[in-house]
């Protein structure tokens, strides 16, 4: 099941720049208890909203000059996954609550770009999921793992390392190698792989066929079989 709060999307849907997205908030609640009321197993919500406080560019571009300040959005988007938390903990404690943090899925279109040090400290401390789903396809786009050292003991990661915008199969070597890497800040037992995001987020898809999509999701299985046995 999959939950989509994506954060605001111009600046007149943000008249109280302190209070900014009540409504999200309440939609996103409601929806995540109905559907674990109807017996779904997990809630994986999907959000754009970190990316206007890690890129000052889309920020500008999407939101225009009368744009809330980066910490506003950010205590908006904390509050709303919080929230989100809270409202299926209260029906189930031991429910899975994900959060994918997407970064755009189209080469032509990212959405946002950089590390995701703005946001990390406050995120993983205040946002109490498990797993948090992170695009790292690309290191230019995404950064480097030092963020990780704010994810809580205990805490599943997973990296999104395999890209779903282009068909290039990435180097097995490579992605171990990142693994490691991410490893030195999060526990490896607490990580895994996956592809960065799904493969057809609009109905346009992406420029992949049916068979590059199987070799990369093999590849992520294998990937994981060699680490993680």
């Amino acid at each position: 099941m999959g939950t989509s709060c994506g954060g605001p999307t111009s600046a007149r849907r943000l008249p109280h720049p302190r209070r900014p997205v009540p409504r999200p908030r309440r939609a996103a609640t409601e929806e995540i208890r109905g559907l674990l009321a109807q017996g779904c197993g997990g809630s994986s919500s999907d959000s754009l909203a970190y990316d206007f406080v890690i890129d000052d560019g889309f920020r500008s571009r999407v939101l225009g000059p009368a744009a809330p300040e980066p910490e506003v959005l950010l205590d908006a988007a904390v509050a709303i996954d919080a929230q989100q938390v809270r409202a299926a903990k209260e029906l189930d404690p031991e429910v899975t609550v994900a959060l994918h943090l997407c970064r755009g899925q189209q080469p032509q279109r990212l959405v946002g770009q950089g590390g995701y040090d703005p946001v990390a400290e406050r995120l993983f401390g205040e946002v109490p999921r498990g797993p948090f789903l992170l695009e790292y396809d690309t290191e230019r786009a995404d950064g480097g793992f030092e963020p990780l050292r704010f994810v809580p003991e205990g805490t599943t990661v997973v990296l999104g390392l395999v890209s779903s915008k282009v068909p290039a199969l990435e180097s097995q070597d490579e992605l171990r190698r990142r693994i490691d890497e991410a490893a030195k800040y999060v526990p490896m037992e607490n990580l895994a792989i996956s592809p960065q995001c799904g493969f057809a987020s609009t109905v346009r898809g992406n420029l992949l066929t049916v068979d590059e999509e199987r070799r990369k999701l093999e590849l992520v299985v294998e990937t994981a079989r060699m680490v993680w046995g």
